[in-house]
């Protein structure tokens, strides 16, 4: 593309679309080139909001993306600074993150994750010869160019990434995201374009077993493991992964990172550009059902996160603070300031946020927070092999009850729970009696859902659930009966909470024939006004159905 004209006016050159996505302090949109008809993605930022080392962070972002050209990198197209505005034109990719894209195929093999990493390697390839460090290699910033069969591989979000001049290796603050991070950043020690190389492979590791290399409920153990290199190749999901690609990840997790080998080095490794004769291109059914989990647990995640963040006024979560440094969540107990947060994988640090961003902060995609990598561990995720407790992914939260004796204590938050779990049925109620208005008054009119039908895309409003009320429920079924199972209620503070269960919905069809489907489902809650609201859920795939509605059934 040209370089971008002289014009200072962005609404000159390009007209508005539909919204794409939202943060704290951007708002991305489709936007047409007036003068070429192309479609763009316009991140457009609230510069009043920013301080001027937000707007140092923003430069060197947008000098980084200006020189970096590449096939697999989504490329900055344009920069335009207004008075309260600054446009940054980058590449409309909608083919999804890549991690989404695998479980939707039918067929996946280890060739097809040798040339995933390929693609992602030849990005970071391209970086590094332009001097450039990422240093958030994750599977949320791994996207593809389009929903069509094959299309590239684009790393975004430069948002960390640094300059370095050479193979310098300078200590350049602690950043990135905890199960990516290197040893060498975890211990502090001067550190380089090798970072990326380590991040890599994690990225390799999951993309053949589904499954992280590093993994622990605390943030301090996991950080010894990845310090020490502690990883597996467990029994039976290693056992049909070939020795040629546990010899690449060998050579990208190692611990000395003057011994790890360089992204060039990668590309020539046997199981990348001999992928045809070494690489297993046998189905692996095991990994894709795996990273289905994986993927879940990421997206709930931000789908909380996100959820808080934007209701703004939780009694024990200070949001204000949240949004400065970027949707971080920070609890207060008694009349002192004591910080948890969440450990989990997919949460982004960056130490420099808090130590000079008082005032505001520039917003990514996934949660910041800034945390001494030896600071005392914290309450944490629960394990991959537990999607029933996903909702404790959510950093756990010191309550003004916890000040109260004991029995007084338990009863209080038993009582809670109990009501959590009430409101959550009578919601229920509403749905299955098709009931319009009574749903509206438990949901926040802004509620917001993940969930199949809405395709990856996180939904806000009524407008979408209004839909199946008007034309699905109790038009196509004479009765129908929901059975909540395994209810997990999580408090965050005194008025908010979140439940994660597992539904059952039985309904019999006009044709007299009864169905059961099953479903897992996360419903955050938030009290205003001594009312308890729904602000947000998120569903899981119903077994055994196929076009559900948001409610579990689709009676056909």
């Amino acid at each position: 593309m040209a370089a971008p004209a002289a014009c200072t006016r962005f609404s000159d050159n390009y007209d508005i679309k539909e919204e794409l996505g939202k943060g704290a302090f951007s708002i991305v949109k489709r936007c047409v080139q007036k003068s070429t008809g192309l479609e763009f993605a316009a991140k457009i930022i609230n510069t009043k909001k920013l301080t001027s080392r937000d707007f140092q962070k923003l430069e060197r972002e947008a000098r980084i993306c200006r020189k970096l050209q590449h096939p697999n990198i989504v490329r900055l197209h344009d920069s335009i600074q207004e008075e309260n505005y600054h446009y940054l034109v980058f590449d409309l990719v909608t083919g999804g993150e890549l991690f989404e894209d695998i479980v939707a195929r039918e067929f996946y093999s280890e060739a097809d994750a040798s040339h995933c990493i390929q693609q992602i390697l030849e990005s970071v390839n391209h970086c590094h010869q332009n001097g450039v460090v990422h240093r958030d290699l994750k599977p949320e910033n791994l996207l593809l160019a389009s929903k069509a069969k094959g299309a590239a591989v684009k790393l975004a979000d430069f948002g960390l990434a640094i300059e370095v001049s050479g193979d310098q290796l300078a200590w350049f603050g602690f950043a990135g995201t905890p199960g990516y991070l290197s040893p060498e950043v975890l211990k502090k020690e001067p550190y380089g374009k090798s970072v990326d190389i380590w991040a890599c492979g994690v990225i390799l590791y999951i993309l053949l077993v589904g499954y992280p290399p590093f993994w622990d409920e605390d943030q301090h153990r996991l950080y010894s493991q990845i310090k020490a290199g502690a990883y597996d190749y467990p029994s039976p999901e290693w056992d049909t992964v070939t020795p040629d690609a546990k010899n690449l990840i060998n050579q990208m997790l190692t611990v000395n990172p003057h011994k790890r080998i360089t992204a060039s080095e990668a590309l020539k490794h046997p199981w990348i550009c001999q992928r045809e004769r070494v690489a297993s291109v046998v189905h692996r059914q095991e990994t894709v059902d795996c990273l289905k989990k994986f993927n879940a647990r990421r997206k709930l995640k931000v789908a909380i996160l996100t959820t808080m963040l934007a209701t703004r006024n939780f009694s024990s979560v200070n949001v204000k603070n949240a949004a400065n440094e970027g949707k971080s969540m920070i609890t207060k107990k008694g009349e002192g300031s004591q910080v948890k947060e969440s450990t989990d994988s997919s949460t982004t640090i960056e130490d420099d946020d808090v130590r000079e961003d008082k005032k505001g902060g520039v917003d990514r995609s996934s949660t910041v927070i800034a945390k001494d990598p030896e600071a005392p561990p914290s309450p944490t995720s629960a394990p991959p092999e537990a999607p029933q407790r996903l909702h404790n992914l959510v950093a756990a939260t010191v309550t003004k009850a916890a000040q109260r004796p004991g029995a007084d204590l338990l009863q209080s938050v038993q009582a809670r729970r109990q009501e959590i779990i009430k409101i959550t049925e009578q919601l229920i109620e509403a749905i299955n009696n098709g009931d319009f208005d009574a749903y509206t008054k438990i949901c926040d009119p802004h509620l917001t859902a993940f969930e199949p039908e809405a395709l990856g895309n996180l939904v806000e409003g009524m407008d979408f659930h209004k839909f199946y009320f008007e034309n699905v429920l109790g038009k196509n079924c004479k009765a129908i009966n929901t059975t909540i199972l395994n209810p997990h209620v999580h408090l965050l503070g005194e008025d908010a909470a979140c439940i994660a269960y597992v539904r059952l919905t039985q309904y019999i069809d006009k044709q007299g024939h009864a169905h059961t489907h099953q479903s897992e489902e996360t419903r955050v809650w938030h009290k205003r006004d001594n009312k308890w609201q729904n602000v947000h859920f998120h569903r899981s795939t119903a077994t055994n159905i196929s076009g559900a509605s948001p409610f579990f059934f689709n009676p056909k």
